[in-house]
This record gives C-alpha cells, sequence and structure tokens, in this order.
C-alpha cells in the first residue's frame, strides 16, 4: 500500500448483479487520501457516491481492485475480521442518524466502547457530549430530540472510539441548512483536532466548499478531483447546483 496515506483505491470497479441485468456502479476509480483530510464527495444520485464509501467502510468488496485503509488491504480480510476492522478504525455517521431507540443517549454513545471492549471514561464522554451540545441530553431517550440534537449524538458516538477514518453519507440532507452546516462544523472541527481522516458524500456546496478536496463523481467515474484552493462552482467545469 502507498506509504503515508489513511486510503488507497486502485483501479476499483464495482458491479452488483440483478438477475440477469448488471449495474456497474464504480468504474475504475482511483484515489489517495492522506491523514487528516477532509474530502468531500460529490454527484448526481446514481453516481456511485454511496457504493464508494461502502467500499471505503469494508460493507463491500470491490468487484475488481483494491481498497486499502490504514495500511490493511480489506479484501485480504474475512468477513468477521472486516467486521471487527470496521469497528476499531473507522465511524459510521448517516443521513438518518441510526440510533438505537430503546435506549439512552448514554448508552447509544457507549455502544461502541463496548464492542471493543475498550475502556469507558466518563470525562471523556461527558468532554464530547459538552462540545456536540447534548450534553443535558445524555439521560434522554433518541426520539425527544430534534434531528440536529440526534446528528450530534451519531457524530459524537462516530468519534467518541477516535476511529483514523470517519465516514458521513449525506450526513446533513435531514436537517435545515442552518443546523445542517453547524453540525458539520463542528464535525470538521472535532476531525481536525484529533487528526481523523473525514470523508463526507453530499449535494451542499456549502458543506463541500468546507473541505480540504472536493471529488467529483458522474456514472460510476471521478471526472474531476480538485483541492480547495479551486473555486467549487467551477469544479469539472459545472455549476455543483446542476449537480444535485
Amino acid at each position: 500500500m502507498t506509504k503515508n496515506k489513511m486510503i488507497v483505491m486502485r483501479e476499483v470497479t464495482k458491479i452488483f448483479a440483478n438477475g440477469e441485468d448488471y449495474l456497474k456502479a464504480l468504474n475504475s476509480v482511483s484515489l489517495e487520501i492522506d491523514p487528516g483530510e477532509f474530502v468531500a464527495v460529490m454527484g448526481t444520485s446514481g453516481s456511485g457516491k454511496t457504493t464508494l464509501l461502502n467500499l471505503l467502510g469494508g460493507l463491500e468488496i470491490p468487484t475488481e481492485g483494491a481498497v486499502g485503509v490504514n495500511g490493511v488491504w480489506l479484501a485480504d480480510l474475512s468477513e468477521e475480521e472486516r467486521t471487527v476492522f470496521r469497528r476499531k478504525e473507522i465511524g459510521f455517521v448517516f443521513q438518518k442518524y441510526n440510533l438505537l431507540p430503546s435506549v439512552t443517549v448514554l448508552e447509544n454513545l457507549l455502544l461502541p466502547l463496548k464492542l471493543l471492549k475498550l475502556e469507558i471514561r466518563r470525562d471523556e464522554v461527558e468532554s464530547l457530549a459538552e462540545k456536540l451540545g447534548i450534553l443535558e441530553k445524555l439521560y434522554q431517550m433518541p426520539d425527544k430530540l430534534s434531528g440536529g440534537q440526534q446528528q450530534r449524538v451519531a457524530i459524537a458516538r462516530a468519534l467518541l472510539h477516535r476511529p483514523q477514518v470517519i465516514l458521513a453519507d449525506e450526513p446533513t440532507g435531514s436537517l435545515d441548512r442552518k443546523t445542517g452546516t453547524a453540525v458539520m462544523e463542528q464535525m470538521r472541527g472535532m476531525c481536525r483536532d484529533s487528526g481523523q481522516t473525514l470523508i463526507v458524500v453530499t449535494h451542499d456546496e456549502k458543506i463541500a466548499g468546507m473541505a480540504d478536496r472536493v471529488v467529483l463523481l458522474e456514472d460510476g467515474e471521478v471526472i474531476k478531483d480538485e483541492r480547495r484552493e479551486a473555486d467549487i462552482r467551477t469544479v469539472g467545469g459545472k455549476d455543483p447546483e446542476k449537480c444535485l
């Protein structure tokens, strides 16, 4: 695997079979992402964004090519080994929060730590909850929280066990613009403070504008890969508003 790269994708193709039909979700995609980098992935619906994220998280294995995370080629691991690796090295933040409805906010936060059999330090839990503005919500049930508060819980859960990589699939998609921007700024700041690599799938050009780098997908291929210094409004020669 390429030295000093947190994520490497080499000529990755992913094909899904549906009866006699086949869908090529990704076509020969190659990417290298540095430790601590914040990458926004954009593209139209069906462009392959979520498939790319699932491959990076080891939820899917490439049909062709290879995916490496933190020095490990995911295809070399068994399904059980990938599950353990994913729990330890990767934090997921989803648009729909994916909180367990039958337990408190605190118990949702502690679940990854318990699965990994890590030490639970109450001061760290409370410090993170305070930073995200959910300290007073720790003993409430998720359905008593607003959408923004639930998403902050999901972010805290992903960050608490300090994984090397955070993968977020439209994390602000169900929030209003003001709340979504605030939540994303918090996530970005906390990942920067801890040196975590952050990869976010988004349709929101304001969110993409916070990133170090924007990757634009179209029909399963990377058509543009630009650093933040470039004007987001000219990514791929297109107005991102038309890529939504």
